[in-house]
């Protein structure tokens, strides 16, 4: 939910000097409640607008339906908040550098990949506190102002706006990236009637690299800064309600809550800078490098109990479920994890609902497929 305060402004009409020297103050605080970064943004969003539309005109936001909910308003943002002039953009580093590298378990089929930023606590929490704090201390030095707080929870360009604040630029992947953090990070807003300094934006850097392109499993990014969601992991296995395509599921391989290969490639991810909040540090239940059928048999309460506070808490534990079996039909068919994956599927599978069942069913039929072409080049 949105949090702040818009109505009548209470603030005097502040000098530029005051504007100006509160744009310098709003560094240090920023720095103070854990942000990485902080810029002011305008907000001419004419061109991300003209390629929003067009992008949800193709149909490639998929089963996102909010993304067309509010209209225009997206990405006019005196129009969803009357008497904003302006947006205060926050960058919150997240890489975790105590979990298991992610190369070697993308490498190692019985185990789940969960995407990087998913392995500590739910970030939305952390970050809204943080910008309301930020809020607050604001308003201590300036008296009331308008104001709202975004943090996943409206229909704002984030991106587009970090990019405007001078935070960094879209890469071909259509992540944010920095020069000086790569694209590990979270971001935040404060909408706000204060008429502040606009910072100056950056130059783009991504250059003829299009190292993202060819990395991402299932060909998502069709062309330069070009996403297709219904074709992106992350989507299929956050977003999506119902079944994962049948085309997808052999490139899924082994992640079971988003995919990270986009940013795992990007030649500025060496300049990754490692998560500062404690709360963004810690690795929740060894879900860095979890056996899929370990996982697998969560039951639901278990599921409810471990994932209290976690970002992935929201995908339910159907499509939990739904997703290690996907990757148990992608994982080792032979030896002891072949045994474990299929004993773990037939577990459940009376007891599924018709969406689970499906997907187990798929998962068995491929492992005993595979088995068999293995039994056949050993004979």
């Amino acid at each position: 939910m949105a949090r702040g305060v818009y109505g009548p402004r209470y603030t005097r009409d502040m000098p530029s000097a005051d504007l100006r020297a509160l744009r310098r103050e709003l560094d240090s605080l920023a720095a103070e409640l854990g942000f990485s970064a902080l810029g002011v943004a305008h907000l001419e969003l004419a061109e991300d607008e003209h390629h929003l539309l067009r992008w949800l005109e193709a149909g490639r936001h998929g089963e996102m339906h909010y993304m067309t909910r509010h209209g225009t308003r997206r990405s006019r943002p005196a129009e969803l908040r009357p008497g904003t002039v302006c947006a205060i953009s926050v960058r919150l580093d997240y890489w975790p550098t105590d979990a298991a590298p992610a190369d070697s378990v993308l490498a190692r089929g019985e185990l789940g990949y969960v995407s990087r930023y998913a392995l500590a606590r739910d970030y939305h929490k952390i970050m809204r506190n943080a910008l309301q704090d930020l809020a607050d201390r604001i308003e201590t030095r300036v008296g009331k102002f308008g104001y709202r707080v975004y943090v996943d929870s409206g229909p704002v360009l984030e991106k587009a706006l970090a990019r405007n604040a001078g935070l960094g630029w879209i890469g071909k992947h259509t992540n944010l990236i920095s020069r000086d953090a790569g694209s590990w990070f979270f971001l935040g807003e404060i909408y706000t009637d204060l008429p502040l300094p606009i910072d100056p934006p950056v130059g783009a850097h991504c250059g003829s690299c299009e190292a993202c392109m060819p990395a991402c499993p299932t060909g998502a990014i069709t062309a330069p800064f070009q996403l297709d969601a219904r074709r992106c992991i992350s989507y299929l296995t956050i977003e999506l309600q119902g079944a994962i395509p049948i085309e997808f599921r052999p490139l899924v391989g082994n992640r079971i809550y988003g995919c990270d290969d986009c940013q795992l490639v990007c030649p500025w991810n060496k300049f990754a800078q490692a998560a500062a909040h404690p709360d963004l540090r810690t690795v929740r239940h060894g879900l860095d490098a979890a056996p899929l059928a370990d996982l697998f048999l969560w039951t639901a309460e278990e599921f409810e109990s471990r994932l209290r506070g976690s970002a992935i808490r929201r995908i339910g534990h159907e499509r939990w479920l739904r997703n290690i079996a996907v990757a148990l039909g992608n994982g080792p068919a032979d030896g002891p994890a072949g045994e474990r994956a299929r004993a773990a599927l037939s577990q459940r599978l009376e007891s599924s609902s018709p969406l689970l069942r499906e997907h187990i069913e798929w998962a068995l039929a491929t492992l005993e497929q595979r088995a068999l072409q293995s039994t056949a080049m050993k004979s």
